[in-house]
């Protein structure tokens, strides 16, 4: 089911019975449309906690994950002092685009989920691109 960002915030704001999760769910999968990994151009999904950013890179055709990685890796947590910065952000997607490259993954389709590009989200994504990733 797709809607428009219209049809979203009169969801929101008229239906009063429409849960915050049940909007964020809608919001995330008309965000993700027709986009599907496959095995020459996985999906690079991304999940913010408010403490903690996640990443994993997904082939959707064998629903499998190739790599994943988070703000909670050793070598993040010891550069940085929390996971709640652009900067841990940013180190993170070189190291997730250094990762891939182990497993020869050059191209990926990025799914920043119900996230706006802002922020952290664009921080780990130009982390990425400077590591080798091509979007």
């Amino acid at each position: 089911m797709k809607f428009s960002k219209r049809v979203l915030l009169r969801l929101k704001n008229k239906n009063k019975r429409l849960k915050p999760d049940r909007y964020k769910k809608l919001k995330r999968e008309s965000v993700r449309g027709l986009m599907k990994g496959t095995v020459e151009r996985p999906r690079l999904s991304v999940f913010r906690s408010n403490e903690n950013i996640y990443a994993q890179i997904i082939d959707d055709i064998t629903a499998t994950t190739l790599v994943s990685c988070s703000t909670l890796d050793r070598d993040i947590k010891l550069n940085t002092k929390n996971g709640r910065t652009c900067e841990a952000s940013r180190l993170m997607g070189q190291k997730l685009a250094k990762l891939s490259q182990k497993k020869n993954i050059k191209q990926i389709i990025f799914d920043r989920g119900p996230y706006l590009y802002h922020g952290r989200i664009k921080a780990l994504a130009d982390g990425a691109r400077a590591g080798g990733l091509q979007f």
